[in-house]
């Protein structure tokens, strides 16, 4: 699936949005991807975590993957379509307390390779919060796949990380954002 099917994608669908939003991030910008938009058909959904999967074993060939982790909310129907796609387990970390935890009684096994899956990264502190956990548990991380990186690749990782959709759109810090400074109404969207 190549980036200007899957930008249409969201398009129609307006998971797209455009207006004055603040990111989870704390940055301010005029777009934001509300996923949950995307994902709430499940047959898209599939379809773009099969893309998501192709293009991951493209890029990876022949790595070994037993499992995905994704961070709630936003990564848990990315996790469960790309673990659904590579026929492997799905977990998930929730927050407990502000921070990222393993709960319900999921475990990462030793030396068991997992994707870390999520639906949008702007600066990547959920993803890497989930590596994080993949590691104290005494896990490997085998890639990380995200439907739409909109760091424009400044999001970094120590795994390889494969996207559908990269983006920069336009963030402004809040004490610089001319959003702010024309009084257009701030959004919170969610996440």
């Amino acid at each position: 699936m190549k980036e200007q099917e899957v930008l249409q994608v969201f398009l129609d669908t307006k998971a797209l949005l455009k207006g004055h939003f603040e990111l989870r991030s704390g940055l301010h910008s005029d777009q934001f991807f509300q996923c949950a938009k995307v994902l709430q058909y499940p047959r898209i959904a599939g379809r773009l975590c099969e893309a998501l999967v192709e293009k991951m074993r493209t890029a990876l060939p022949g790595m070994r993957f037993d499992g995905v982790i994704a961070p709630a909310m936003g990564g848990l129907f990315v996790g469960h379509e790309v673990a659904k796609a590579l026929d492997v387990v799905s977990i998930f970390a929730e927050k407990q307390d502000g921070a990222l935890v393993l709960r319900r009684g999921f475990r990462v096994p030793a030396g068991a390779a997992y994707v870390v899956a999520e639906d949008v990264i702007t600066r990547g502190g959920r993803v890497q919060e989930t590596i994080d956990i993949v590691e104290q548990q005494g896990g490997k991380v085998a890639a990380i796949a995200v439907l739409v990186d909109r760091s424009g690749g400044k999001a970094r990782f120590r795994y390889p990380t494969v996207s559908l959709l990269n983006m920069e759109p336009v963030v402004y810090e809040p004490a610089r954002c001319p959003l702010c400074a024309k009084g257009l109404a701030l959004e919170h969207p969610g996440s």
